[in-house]
């Protein structure tokens, strides 16, 4: 695997899924989307968009600078409120 690869929204998003031992189509559900949808995420074939950025860094707790691979610690997601 290249290291770019690593760095990749696709390649972090499988990761996250994996480590809480999901399938695509539980997160699919989740974006309200269709698992061919959040597969095309996960390949990198398709752009994330934001809404379903904001989503899935509140599920999984992370920034969405380590979601983007702009930072490789996962920093969790902080909420503010209104």
């Amino acid at each position: 695997m290249k290291p770019d690869q690593l760095k990749s929204t696709g390649f972090r998003l499988k990761c996250l899924r994996e480590e809480k031992e999901l399938k695509q189509a539980n997160i699919a559900n989740l974006l309200k989307t269709s698992q061919t949808v959040y597969s095309r995420y996960e390949r990198d074939e398709r752009a994330l968009p934001l809404h379903h950025l904001r989503t899935l860094c509140q599920f999984y707790d992370v920034s969405a600078d380590y979601l983007l691979g702009l930072i490789d610690e996962p920093l969790s997601y902080e909420r503010k409120e209104k």
